[in-house]
């Protein structure tokens, strides 16, 4: 057996509504269907669908901080860091408080969603990891 790719990632979140606003309206997703049992939304970024979040009802308990589960989940928003800086300023003027990363591979945000679930947006800024696949396992400070 061979993985071809990664078809889909769905999230567990409280607030269906909540958490779908803040994906649709912050982040800028559309979305392709909704699922009345279990509630679910689904977006697209060209596929026929990438993500997906289902709610569990406002009184689910959030995992632990250090407890097993999804650490969280990428998004690439472009090619350079001046995108980055964009989103940045976006996420800023939404209330979003976000943890600038240089990964020399990628400049990254890290930020939790309304649930908590872990999102990082990336630009990709060097190729590197093709001669030195190691590269894409480091991490510091990015002054954005």
């Amino acid at each position: 057996m061979r993985i071809e790719s990664l078809g889909h990632v769905v999230l567990k979140v409280g607030d269906l509504e909540r958490a779908e606003a803040f994906y649709r309206d912050v982040l800028g997703m559309t979305v392709c269907a909704h699922m009345e049992e279990p509630p679910m939304a689904f977006f697209t970024m060209g596929n026929h669908h990438d993500f997906a979040i289902a709610s569990l009802g406002a009184d689910a308990e959030r995992p632990a901080k250090g407890s097993t589960g999804l650490a969280h989940v990428a998004f690439k928003i472009g090619n350079s860091i001046e995108v980055l800086r964009e989103a940045k300023a976006h996420l800023d003027a939404a209330g979003v408080r976000t943890s600038p990363v240089d990964h020399e591979v990628t400049q990254s945000l890290y930020f939790e969603d309304p649930d908590g679930n872990g999102v990082e947006l990336y630009v990709d800024t060097s190729d590197v990891w093709r001669r030195e696949p190691q590269k894409v396992a480091q991490g510091g400070p990015l002054e954005l």
